[in-house]
């Protein structure tokens, strides 16, 4: 415990170093006289389920606002356009707007299997958002979004070991109004969205949002046999909310919503041998605008949802029950080799690069449904003790269905050369009792203690109905596997807040949290035909997490400035890892005996003058995987044309077993830092604006850069990235009526790869493009 302890002195010592620096001023700006009209506003979130001010609440907290998300993914840009724009949250994704992959201080899954699980959570309008297919519900007519780091395990429960990410809509309300814009941009991008409500007499109000998106293929396909013009990366997508508000009485309100998401488009491109063996970065092989591909490409995800949440206010108490239902289904394909062909054809037939072996893959979930209920209780008023607790039900029933492709055409395959099909099903059911309670001891000291209990319980069936892929050479074992697990953990935090003066609070937080048992199924591809195909499904025991947090929060400059900073440390034990690829198209869920974690979070908001806005975010996040014995497969072992050399990458990691044909290379992981986990995260922006006439011209521009990234738990040469900056601008005028603006996105072009595949050959998928055009909003 020497190094926790350091890691709390230290942090210790920042927040009252800090405290020492904001003290004077602030005492200063009371005694002047005159108040600066330009003043911050007031950030009220709902960190901990009340509505609070950001600077009270005792652990990190960033809030985004709607605009500022509008602004964000202006263009089209999905969720990942989070990414980096808050300190210590990276977002990702190998299927590209679906899928979406979250890291918070290094913690996330780099998992692509439908049933993986992840260490953030989202939160959506009170709902927990447990598939991935679900995480990736457009956002419009946002209200904020609040990202917590570090457990949650109290209020949220399970699967927060690394914070969660919270969506909070607009809701309805009696006044009646709305808003609506539209843009369009490259590639012939059209995004409209809006919404209108207001009462429907004096007991119910509505409020009906949507959206719609739609943009142009843009990549071209060029192969020996044709070439096909703008084939790739277009996509259409539309979504909708109902929202019912209705008031029986003055004490009881009933929230019903209604939603569905339909997306249609094209699936991430994957691109063969972009990276070159023993060297950094892409090669002359990447083009952005064009591949050359001979397999299928689409994707397609539908999800509906229905939600009542209901509050009754009995006086000195109030309770709350949130009732919620989602089903889905979605179809991604892909060409893993990223090419055409394979070497055994004449060398014109194939590439880009070596192709050893085709693989192509469609990864379905017929089958998806969820069932959350949640009963809380609060407490009222203005007393020194504040309390909430609930009983939490959770009900997952998942189908995946998976299919391997033979693009060369097997006389031996069925129709649509389908040669490999598995199909799994998977029930969850989790339970969570909870309480939470807030003492104020003093007007300037109070501590917070939860604590919860959580229950899951998963049971799994994979079953491999055919192989034919290989016949005479390689054929894997058919069979059923069935496995179940359970487990519970009881998670709790505790947490104390000092306000050292009107404006600057001092907070310190120990927190423990949660992961349930996992199961990877996806045995398109057993580790080896000689072994059990029980071997092919794996299991992730429990995770558990114990995090030590301090910081300051300060509101400084009479108003015009808020600095906020933290340091941390965790202990992640038994840390569900995956090892994704290697020596097959697969991935094996291991543990790791400990990851540790610690860094720092710093948020800065200046308000020099009225018509001037500066943000500014920082994180360094140093992550480390404590196992000496812990090894994984590295890249495969593919290249026969370069025998005995015959690994695909570079490894730098200690050899354990060297590489052999068709067999990789086995490493030892002890020390390394996680995947998709850079050190340091940065982000700022810029808004000014000038009056003119009824309104003002402002320009608006942010910024987001990480550091180097792994995309594997192993480290080589070639599958990492070094760094990523991307920046945005917006210009235009604005009323309090209307807004016409023009924007760009990735105004640098920054090319950057942002994952691998590393079984069959080095293949990469990168960042978005650039991208630019024109928006009018108007709202009422």
């Amino acid at each position: 415990m020497r190094s926790v302890r350091s890691i709390m002195a230290s942090s210790a010592a920042i927040a009252v170093a800090t405290t020492g620096l904001f003290i004077a001023p602030a005492a200063f700006a009371q005694d002047e006289t005159a108040q600066n009209s330009a003043t911050l506003n007031e950030i009220v979130v709902t960190a901990q389920r009340r509505e609070e001010n950001l600077q009270d609440v005792p652990l990190s907290v960033t809030a985004v606002s709607g605009d500022q998300l509008g602004a964000l993914t202006a263009g089209g840009v999905d969720i990942r356009g989070m990414s980096g724009r808050v300190p210590s949250l990276l977002v990702e994704s190998s299927f590209g707007r679906t899928f979406p992959r979250f890291y918070i201080r290094g913690l996330g899954n780099t998992d692509f299997d439908f049933n993986a699980s992840q260490p953030v959570s989202l939160i959506y309008d009170d709902v927990v958002l447990e598939n991935p297919i679900l995480k990736g519900f457009p956002i419009f007519d946002m209200e904020r979004v609040e990202v917590l780091r570090g457990p949650q395990g109290t209020l949220f429960g399970r699967n927060t070991t690394a914070g969660i990410v919270k969506f909070d809509s607009v809701k309805p309300s009696d006044v009646a109004g709305g808003y609506g814009k539209i843009s369009y941009g490259r590639f012939n991008a059209i995004n409209v969205e809006g919404a209108v409500g207001g009462p429907l007499g004096e007991k119910v109000s509505v409020r009906i949002s949507g959206m719609y998106q739609r943009q142009d293929d843009y990549v071209d396909n060029v192969i020996p046999a044709k070439t096909t013009k703008d084939a790739f990366e277009g996509y259409k997508e539309y979504a909708a909310r109902i929202q019912f508000l209705i008031k029986p009485s003055d004490v009881f309100d009933i929230l019903l919503t209604g939603q569905f998401r339909s997306l249609d488009g094209t699936a991430r491109l994957f691109r063969a041998n972009v990276f070159t063996r023993g060297q950094e970065g892409l090669n002359a092989n990447f083009d952005r605008y064009r591949v050359s591909t001979d397999g299928k490409n689409e994707q397609r995800v539908d999800t509906q949802n229905m939600t009542a949440r209901m509050t009754y206010d009995a006086g000195p108490v109030s309770f709350v029950s949130v009732s919620s239902y989602w089903t889905g289904d979605a179809t991604s394909v892909g060409d893993v080799d990223g090419g055409f062909g394979a070497n055994f054809l004449p060398r014109n037939l194939y590439g880009p690069g070596e192709i050893p072996f085709t693989a192509e893959t469609r990864d379905s979930v017929p089958n998806l449904k969820q069932f959350t209920q949640e009963f809380r209780i609060a407490s009222n008023g203005d007393g020194p003790l504040s309390y909430q607790a609930g009983l939490f039900y959770f009900n997952e029933n998942l189908d995946i269905v998976s299919k391997n492709y033979s693009t060369m055409g097997d006389p031996n395959n069925a129709v649509d050369g389908v040669n490999i099909i598995v199909s799994q099903a998977q029930k969850s059911k989790a339970y969570g009792v909870f309480g939470s309670a807030t003492y104020q001891v003093t007007d300037k000291l109070s501590f917070t203690g939860g604590l919860r209990y959580n229950d899951d319980q998963r049971d799994f069936v994979a079953v491999r109905s055919k192989d034919t892929q290989f016949p005479n050479f390689l054929q894997n074992p058919l069979g059923t596997v069935r496995r179940n697990v359970s487990d519970n953990n009881l998670t709790w935090d505790l947490s104390g807040t000092y306000a050292a003066t009107d404006d600057v609070n001092l907070y310190a937080r120990v927190a423990r949290g949660y992961r349930a048992p996992s199961i990877q199924g996806r045995i398109l591809f057993p580790p080896a035909t000689s072994t059990p195909l029980e071997s092919g499904v794996t299991v992730g025991k429990s995770e558990t997490i114990t995090s030590y947090e301090s910081g300051v929060k300060s509101t400084l400059l009479d108003g015009r400035a808020r600095f906020n900073l933290n340091g941390f440390y965790y202990e992640l034990k038994d840390a569900q890892l995956t090892a994704v690829g290697g020596g097959v198209n697969a991935n094996r869920l291991i543990n790791a005996a400990m990851v540790r974690g610690y860094g720092f979070e710093a948020d800065v908001e200046f308000k020099p003058v009225p018509q001037l806005l500066l943000t500014a975010g920082l994180s360094y996040n140093n992550t480390s995987i404590r196992d000496a014995g812990l090894t994984t497969a590295a890249c495969g072992a593919t290249r026969v044309d370069t025998f005995p050399n015959v690994s695909l990458c570079t490894p730098l990691d200690p050899i354990v077993v060297a590489a052999a044909p068709f067999s990789a290379a086995i490493v030892n992981i002890n020390g390394n830092s996680l995947p998709q986990s850079p050190k340091w995260i940065a982000n700022w922006t810029a808004r000014y604006g000038v009056p003119v006439g009824d309104g003002e011209v402002y320009a608006f521009t942010d910024w987001a850069y990480r550091s180097k990234i792994n995309f594997f738990l192993y480290e080589s040469v070639e599958f990492q990235d070094k760094r990523m900056l991307e920046g945005g601008l917006r210009v235009g005028y604005k009323t309090d009526a209307f807004d016409v603006s023009a924007f760009v996105r990735n105004i640098t072009k920054d090319t950057s790869a942002v994952g691998g595949i590393d079984f069959n050959n080095l293949t990469g998928f990168v960042n978005e493009p650039r991208v630019w055009g024109v928006e009018a909003a108007f709202k009422f």
